[in-house]
């Protein structure tokens, strides 16, 4: 399995106690050697600033109209990365990459 940034996946995403798991729509943000991190993806409107919406969904292989939720970031093993979606058009990539550019910074 080759996968990319960019990309739009479904991710088996394990709970913080480690007893379940979900299966997650994300968008692959960058590579760390086995790990990637993602960002998660869902169907409710933006709330926050650094929530994206995505205005070729469609496009992008997704079901329904999504957002990109850029503050809720996970780092995961590739192998739970279960299926490809598609992949972020050049417009909202343009849109996340801003977004990550203007809105997030470290607080200390």
């Amino acid at each position: 399995m080759t996968i990319s940034p960019g990309e739009f996946w479904v991710a088996n995403i394990p709970f913080t106690s480690g007893q379940a798991a979900k299966k997650r729509p994300v968008l692959l943000l960058w590579l760390d050697g086995a790990d990637v991190v993602v960002a998660a993806v869902t169907s409710a409107s933006p709330r926050t600033k650094t929530d994206c919406s995505l205005q070729n969904w469609q496009q992008s292989g997704l079901r329904v109209p999504s957002t990109v939720r850029l503050s809720r970031l996970d780092c995961l093993e590739q192998a739970l990365m279960l299926a490809k979606i598609g992949t972020i058009t050049a417009d909202d990539a343009t849109r996340v990459k801003t977004t990550w550019r203007e809105k997030i910074s470290l607080k200390f």
